[in-house]
């Protein structure tokens, strides 16, 4: 069954210089889309414990990509490097049969590429293929990785490549270079053509030895083929096979263990990644024909000046705006340009006719009663006068040319006649030819030719000059038609135009943001981490709040897919976790991770940690604990205080009493109980 990704596929335009025609294209993610993967492996001495690694390859990837397809096809390549002079050390003689030798063991001869199993949904073919590889070696630093990549992009009927189905060209290498930059290697005149030269896999003969592909190349191969490319190599390779892959839309760069034991991991995530994004490309542009367009992504949002679409799920479907303007009127009145997404099968042609003609031109009255009885031919309302005559209505003879009527021909007295660049015939300026172009004007004052020019390009090659401004094309403009109003180039791999840091002026990010530096001010030491960017979209696409929902700003900048969770999970080193506190107290815990396709998954705890209210009876019974407390704390101090008080008062008498000191005299104040008394009568006893 025909899988259809893009719509429409053919379409026909029909364009006037300066009245632009709009049309849509929409492209959909489809489900269970077939696939296609070629194992391209270096089989130089130092990829020998990847070799072992790889061995069961076939099933593990069919297991796990089972998810993702249920048809699937694998194929395996191998490569080294062209075994001749320059491209490799050919002395002694034994390294020809035995580059090894020096290890004393035995490996392969050095080969270039070899197809070593066409595509096939039979894995077990692929695992014994494999098991019957042997390493070779290379003994120069330059190796033949690209050439390989162009033999197994070109060669489609050797190595199996469907229309129907998903590309993926699995590159995987520790070397450092694979390109031409060897300076021995300079002198070889035989270029590559881009061309399959497999011959029973004896590549490499002397009749038909080539030179290493340039980038350009590749790119315009894997391109046309619907191939993605992905770059599996060592981590200290990273960096260079990433500015490869800057220059190769549609490419892919993983970093692989030492023995290749996660390639199916970069295999899944590069897909995912690939299946994630839309790209399109635009084919052939005529040269009179500019584009502008506009990218409706996700949540119907739409981009000016953007081709492409990130964060996509299977089966979403995405659109984009065309419009198309003439820039001009050329020769052929017909011509064609394609645009497809980057490694998809389908295609849109877009067929332009050019009018620059009017129908009314079609009705002309040659020597029109109109025309001062048969003066000029009526065009279109307007008379076209025959040779000798002039004026609206050709009523005026160059034969009965009057020197008083020089006077209409100046713009202002005392200007020249005519701007010095025509001659004043029945008071109208007929404009001189010139060989810069056309002039014009009722003073002859107008020129296509008299406007600033950018770079050595009149209106900077990028719009057309007019009596002496220049018309900038529909995607430019400025004085010099030299800034560009696209905004593409200034998108971040975030989804935010210059990461929401700066301003786009010209297709160049122009950083605002104190700190902020580098092409889409993607860099920025100073500037607020990641928790504090993410917050902001926490608060407007999960709690519907903040200055971002305010001002209807969120869906534009927090393109993040929203996952709330009961607790967060350790998701590794692509993900962050974060926490704030929000206007009522409460803590809220996410957090940021970018899954294997790029796209921004922000996981939510769903309910914050909010501090608890006040419980009244753990209250009253507080108080009134404290009330007794206090009391009893009081009666302690107060009784403290008496004792202390007593005791001082005891000790001080006790003192006292020590210090007294008593004597036997008779005491004035004490009266005895017995009182006496003397009977005066009685005079005592007289016997």
């Amino acid at each position: 069954m025909e899988i259809t990704q893009m719509t429409p596929q053919k379409i026909q335009l029909t364009l006037r210089p300066d009245d632009p025609q709009v049309f849509t294209v929409n492209v959909r993610q489809v489900d269970d889309y077939p696939l296609d993967i070629y194992y391209l492996m270096d089989l130089s001495y130092s990829m020998k414990d990847d070799l072992v690694k790889i061995q069961n390859l076939g099933t593990s990837l069919s297991e796990k990509m089972r998810s993702l397809t249920s048809n699937l096809r694998i194929g395996f390549g191998a490569f080294v490097d062209k075994p001749m002079s320059p491209y490799m050390y050919i002395s002694p003689p034994e390294v020809i049969t035995n580059p090894c030798y020096e290890f004393l063991t035995t490996c392969l001869p050095t080969f270039g590429y070899k197809n070593v199993l066409s595509l096939t949904p039979e894995v077990s073919k692929f695992n014994e293929e494999v098991q019957r590889q042997k390493i070779s070696r290379n003994r120069d630093s330059p190796e033949g990785g690209f050439d390989a990549v162009m033999q197994a992009t070109v060669c489609d009927e050797k190595i199996g490549w469907r229309n129907e189905s998903s590309h993926l060209l699995v590159f995987t290498t520790d070397a450092k270079t694979h390109i031409a930059l060897d300076g021995r290697i300079a002198g070889i005149v035989h270029p590559n053509d881009g061309k399959c030269h497999l011959d029973n896999d004896n590549y490499y003969s002397a009749s038909k030895i080539l030179d290493y592909p340039s980038l350009g190349l590749m790119t315009e191969k894997l391109s046309e083929k619907n191939i993605h490319l992905v770059f599996a190599v060592t981590e200290t390779m990273v960096d260079l096979y990433k500015k490869y892959s800057e220059l190769i839309p549609g490419t892919t760069v993983g970093v692989l263990s030492a023995d290749s034991s996660n390639v199916i991991q970069l295999i899944e995530e590069s897909y995912k990644k690939i299946r994630s994004k839309v790209e399109l490309e635009v084919r052939d542009l005529p040269e009179e024909i500019s584009l502008a367009f506009n990218a409706t992504c996700i949540n119907n949002e739409v981009t000016q000046g953007l081709k492409s679409c990130s964060g996509l799920k299977i089966g979403d479907t995405v659109s984009f705006s065309f419009e198309a303007r003439a820039r001009g009127c050329p020769k052929e009145k017909e011509k064609t340009f394609t645009i497809k997404p980057v490694g998809f099968k389908d295609t849109l042609t877009v067929t332009v006719k050019f009018e620059c003609s009017c129908e009314c031109e079609k009705h002309e009255e040659p020597n029109s009663v109109k025309c001062n009885n048969g003066n000029g031919t009526l065009s279109c309302g307007i008379c076209q006068c025959n040779p000798g005559w002039l004026g609206p209505h050709c009523e005026c003879s160059e034969q009965d040319y009057s020197p008083s009527q020089q006077d209409r021909c100046s713009q202002k007295e005392g200007a020249s006649i005519c701007s010095r660049r025509g001659e004043c015939i029945c008071g109208q300026c007929v404009c001189h030819t010139s060989d810069f172009g056309k002039v014009w004007g009722q003073y002859c004052e107008c020129d296509d030719f008299s406007c600033h020019r950018f770079k050595g390009e009149m209106c900077s090659g990028h719009g057309q000059c007019n009596c002496g401004d220049c018309v900038c094309d529909s995607d430019w403009t400025g004085e010099y038609c030299n800034c560009t109003t696209r905004t593409d180039t200034c998108m971040s791999s975030s989804g935010l135009l210059c990461s929401g840091k700066g301003q786009c002026i010209c297709g160049k990010c122009e950083c605002t943001q104190p700190g902020s530096y580098g092409d889409t001010c993607e860099k920025c030491p100073t500037c607020p981490d990641a928790c504090t960017i993410k917050k902001n979209c926490v608060e407007c696409k999960h709690f519907t709040r903040g200055p971002w929902n305010d001002d209807m700003s969120c869906n534009r900048i927090c393109r993040d897919e929203i996952k709330p969770v009961e607790e967060l999970e350790d998701k590794g080193k692509n993900a962050v976790n974060c926490s704030y506190k929000d206007d009522e107290d409460c803590v809220v815990r996410f957090q940021y991770h970018e899954d294997s396709s790029g796209k921004s998954v922000l996981y939510i705890i769903e309910k914050p940690e909010c501090p608890q209210g006040p419980d009244i009876l753990v209250v009253l019974m507080s108080v009134m604990g404290a009330i007794l407390l206090l009391g009893l704390v009081a009666l302690l101090i107060w009784k403290l205080l008496i004792t202390i008080h007593d005791s001082r008062e005891f000790a001080k008498f006790e003192e006292e009493r020590s210090k007294a000191k008593w004597d036997t005299a008779h005491n004035p104040l004490y009266k005895g109980a017995t009182s006496t008394f003397t009977n005066i009568t009685f005079r005592g006893n007289t016997e």
